[in-house]
């Protein structure tokens, strides 16, 4: 806020320097709005224009764009309207000289006058009002600098913070229309066919979790008969 208020200032009065710089002297007694805008480019000349066709009118061009430049805050405009000033009175230097052959500053007025100097301190002064204005671009990082810089604050309970994101169903949400798969069948041995026929229900498992139930007996294997020592049974 501070460097934009100072660039605003140097840059009205650097354009506030330079529209009344052509009524001042200008070179050997004669101001600067008695130069025509068109002898800048072809040759200074002793005729005197009207106020439109000096280089009043320029400066006048340089002042509205400064004025631009302070309301739309834009370091562009301002340093456009001091590059115009410089650059009209550098050239006016350059024409003058030639037309006289010697640019000279005499203390009894009739070299170099205040203008010229008044001129390009106005034009100088909107350069350095273009630099210390921070323009658009800058106020916007200041503002997300700070929006940066503020606490986090954490939502209210009717609307907490989870993640991952939660969302209700509603109509948007699309669900799938395939069938649900059928339970597969049990197709292991029968329980009933385990104990053989006519051995009634299968017992249920031991209280410790163990299963008693009888398994079928090898045909070889009779009850009561153990066999020998080489693997056959006995009687």
């Amino acid at each position: 806020m501070i460097r934009n208020v100072l660039g605003s200032v140097l840059a009205l009065v650097g354009a506030a320097a330079a529209v009344l710089s052509p009524f001042r002297d200008w070179y050997d007694g004669r101001p600067g709005r008695d130069y025509r805008v068109a002898e800048l480019f072809s040759g200074i000349s002793a005729s005197r224009p009207g106020p439109l066709d000096s280089i009043l009118l320029a400066f006048l061009f340089a002042a509205l764009l400064t004025v631009a430049g302070v309301v739309l805050r834009s370091r562009l405009l301002v340093a456009a309207a001091g590059v115009v000033v410089l650059g009209f009175t550098v050239l006016w230097m350059v024409r003058q000289g030639e037309s006289v052959g010697s640019l000279a500053i005499a203390a009894d007025g009739s070299g170099l006058g205040w203008g010229v100097a008044e001129a390009a301190a106005g034009g100088v002064l909107l350069l350095l009002g273009a630099a210390v204005m921070p323009g658009r671009h800058g106020a916007g990082r200041r503002l997300a600098r700070k929006r940066r810089d503020q606490p986090y604050t954490a939502p209210g309970t009717e609307h907490p913070d989870t993640w991952p994101p939660t969302q209700e169903p509603g109509p948007s949400v699309q669900t799938s229309t395939l069938p649900e798969p059928e339970p597969e069948l049990y197709t292991g041995p029968d329980p009933a066919e385990r104990h053989g026929p006519g051995s009634g229900p299968a017992p249920g498992p031991a209280p410790d979790g163990r299963d008693t139930a009888p398994y079928p007996v090898a045909p070889d294997e009779a009850p009561g008969k153990a066999p020998d020592a080489d693997g056959r049974p006995n009687g």
